[in-house]
């Protein structure tokens, strides 16, 4: 048992206790993969038979991998153990004992594709409108009450589901449950969820088979505790006898670390866990090989904050490191600038690889700035767990609707708009436009502008029309409208925003706000006055400068072959990951925490996973962190102006570098109560200045003279020193205050107030 000296004292106890319930509460860093599968192999090698041990994790990579690790101390029996995600064990055991339930042992596992295929098919045979009854958001309400141990007859009965799907325009989900239920036992098929569901039923009704299985899983362990939900919990608690005959789990987990809420896992299971097994061996795992000690201490100052959990205090035997970067930033663009600049610096003075950089954020949609920014230092990137922000669809998808509008020929575009959102041209028919196209020589625009000669189906040919004149009615619009502002008619008029809405969804608000960044994003384009040697054509606002923009900037792309690229993720994806130095970015009020938590029922709550969320992002860090916020920002259209997130103020200043920042914005202690005065003096500027901004009202240009002071809607008070240039072309060079510096803007489209 050599592997035992490879513990600390706190692991070498958790992996040798063998008997009766344990905890082990694994800190970030803190060696908890080494812990379970030492653990498992300490088992073995203790007289335990492979077969009588179950171990349970999220992911099949991480069951390989536990095979392969205990594999390596504790030879070839390791692959008689039970290893595996909760839906690859469940269905295992469900195919042996499926007759107990009703269902042949070679029953069918429907995918989500399979899932919300049969919904669509049971909504439209009941005469349902499948716009209201969207496959995506009705799977989701079923999928939400089997979790949670709902039968359709007990979701009949909740009063509070039924109001809350009447509410949302569904009052009819409880019936598709019904149905849903029947299809999938009539066609023999379960879906993920039922894979669950029907195993806890399969426990639940047959006294047998669960007595079989208790005997069988002497020990069972369960990875990653504090992300199981309400089902997998009470599958766990049934196959653990109480009697004290087969009483053996081990559960790992960190509540600090508890991030998938959304996703219906309950931090409960984890802080109840004590209470629901008497005399349970707990071990915390506390010592971090991940973290300088800087980075360790602001973790312990932010989790300190939460109401509920476990308490514990991680620390490193690494040096201090470096103090934790922040910067501020008067914009998202600046501090996506400004965030890049400092990769540069490290790279060249740390000479740290883009493997080990991460830019981590609370939305995606807030990739888009630090995509250009990398892009224009030509910085090869990658979005890790997810698609770079103007390759997402609905992003093309909007995209492709300006393109047309400025060049209607451009068939690429029109191809993939002319049947969204959905208005009954199906793929036979543009199929049959194009080929037509082809055969005649002429664009699809072209042929879609004469339908009548296409012999299409009345309908179809109706559709198309109406699609022509709406493309006309943009065209129109152009010559008098500024890129944003037909952009934003656009996305308003074709019920873009309303398709995306539909299924009710996180991942359709994620579009939503994407959509949304990509008209904040050309409202920035409309409305930068600032010239420096690098601009070109700044005169032109117009939607074809804009599209001219975003095609030089993506085909960037091209030339980014460089093998190491810096990752961007949102924090949720990063969980698990570490990386050499990590920028958590958007540290802001509204939106880390997010607007949505602010607004919560339970805002305690919301905050605190909110709270649990940023520990996770700040110790994914092992030797660098910095974290950015701007003072201002487009959101939804409009400019909005920002404080510092509440989790950056509870962090002590001792740990912090605040040379990056602008004077007005340095961290307050404004949710310390201890520190009003200093709240007071420090954030009053900030305050002072959103306050102004409120009421902001441009003046005319001819009114800027030098020698003025002024107020800029983004760099705020300054003073003008010179104008130089003619007529429409002049050009103001601004000295503004609190580090912002010197500026030369073009005051053909400044957003300047002359003060009196």
């Amino acid at each position: 048992m050599s592997y035992l000296n490879e513990l600390n004292e706190v692991q070498r106890q958790a992996v040798t206790h063998i008997d009766g319930p344990a905890l082990i509460i694994a800190g970030p860093g803190s060696g908890k993969t080494r812990v379970l599968t030492y653990r498992i192999a300490h088992l073995i090698d203790s007289g335990i038979a492979p077969w009588s041990v179950l171990t349970l994790t999220f992911t099949n990579k991480a069951a390989k991998e536990m095979k392969e690790r205990i594999a390596n101390v504790a030879g070839k029996n390791a692959g008689k153990i039970w290893a595996g995600t909760f839906h690859s064990v469940f269905a295992r055991i469900l195919r042996v004992e499926a007759s107990k339930i009703g269902y042949p042992s070679d029953f069918t596992i429907y995918d989500s594709k399979d899932t919300k295929s049969a919904i669509t098919e049971l909504v439209k045979a009941h005469g349902l409108d499948p716009k209201l009854y969207n496959a995506s958001a009705v799977y989701n309400r079923i999928s939400l009450a089997k979790n949670s141990l709902i039968s359709p007859k007990a979701y009949f009965e909740d009063v509070n589901r039924l109001l809350e799907d009447k509410q949302n325009k569904m009052p009819y989900i409880y019936k598709i449950y019904e149905l849903y239920v029947g299809k999938c036992k009539r066609s023999a098929a379960m879906d993920f969820d039922d894979l669950l569901y029907q195993m806890y039923q399969l426990l639940e009704n047959n006294p047998d088979v669960l007595s079989k299985y208790r005997e069988k899983f002497k020990y069972i362990l369960v990875d990653e505790f504090q992300d199981t939900n309400l089902l997998q919990y009470s599958i766990i608690k049934k196959l653990v006898s109480y009697d004290g005959s087969s009483n053996n789990i081990c559960v790992v987990g960190d509540d600090a670390q508890s991030i998938y809420a959304f996703r219906g896992a309950t931090i409960q299971n984890i802080l109840n866990f004590e209470k629901d097994f008497p005399g349970i061996e707990v071990f915390k795992l506390e010592q971090n090989y991940r973290s300088t000690n800087y980075i360790i201490q602001a973790a312990n100052d932010i989790i300190a904050k939460n109401s509920k959990q476990i308490k514990k205090t991680i620390f490193t035997d690494k040096k201090e490191g470096e103090l934790i970067r922040v910067i501020n930033a008067i914009t998202d663009t600046e501090e996506a600038r400004q965030v890049v600049n400092m990769i540069v610096e490290q790279k060249n003075r740390y000479h740290i690889s883009n493997d080990d950089i991460a830019i981590l954020y609370r939305t995606n949609a807030q990739s888009r700035v630090f995509e250009e920014a990398l892009k224009s230092k030509r910085i090869p990137y990658k979005i890790y767990g997810g698609t770079s922000f103007y390759d997402r669809k609905e992003v093309k998808d909007v995209l492709g609707y300006l393109r047309a509008v400025v060049n209607p020929k451009d068939e690429e575009a029109l191809k993939r708009i002319l049947n969204y959102p959905t208005r009954g041209i199906g793929p036979t028919s543009i199929s049959k436009l194009l080929k037509i196209a082809t055969e005649e020589k002429l664009s699809l625009w072209t042929i879609c502008e004469n339908v009548h000669h296409a012999s299409l189906p009345k309908r179809t040919e109706n559709a198309i029309k109406q699609f022509v004149q709406m493309i006309k009615l943009f065209q129109k619009r152009i010559a008098n409208s500024t890129a944003y502002e037909l952009a934003k008619y656009i996305v308003k008029m074709t019920e873009i925003i309303l398709d995306l809405k539909k299924p009710r969804t996180i991942e359709a608000q994620n579009r939503v706000e994407n959509v949304t960044e990509l008209l904040d994003g050309i409202k920035s384009f409309v409305e930068d006055d600032e010239v420096d040697e690098f601009s070109t054509n700044i005169e032109d606002k117009s939607l074809q400068s804009y599209l001219q923009n975003v095609v030089l900037l993506t085909d960037l792309d091209k030339d980014l072959e460089e093998e190491t690229r810096v990752k961007l993720m949102s924090v949720h994806s990063s969980k698990g990951l570490e990386f050499k130095s990590v920028f958590i970015v958007g540290v802001e009020e509204n939106l880390f925490p997010s607007m949505m938590a602010l607004k919560s029922k339970d805002i305690n709550a919301a905050v605190d996973e909110e709270r649990r969320l940023f520990y996770v992002a700040v110790t994914r860090a092992e030797q660098f962190l910095t974290l950015s916020y701007s003072t201002s920002r487009y959101r939804f259209g409009n400019m909005t102006y920002n404080t510092s997130s509440r989790f950056l103020e509870e962090i002590s200043s001792k740990y912090l570098d605040l040379s990056t920042q602008n004077k007005t914005a340095k961290v307050s202690q404004t949710y310390n109560k201890k520190n009003t005065m200093d709240k007071l003096s420090t954030m009053s500027k900030p305050y002072v200045k959103a306050k102004m901004m409120a009421n902001f009202k441009a003046s005319p240009i001819s009114m800027a003279s030098v020698g003025c002071e002024i107020l800029h809607q983004r760099f705020g008070n300054g003073k003008i020193i010179s104008i130089d240039g003619d007529g429409s072309n002049k050009v103001a060079t601004i000295f503004f205050e609190d580090e912002v510096g010197e500026k030369r803007i073009m005051l053909k489209f400044a957003k300047i107030q002359v003060l009196e």
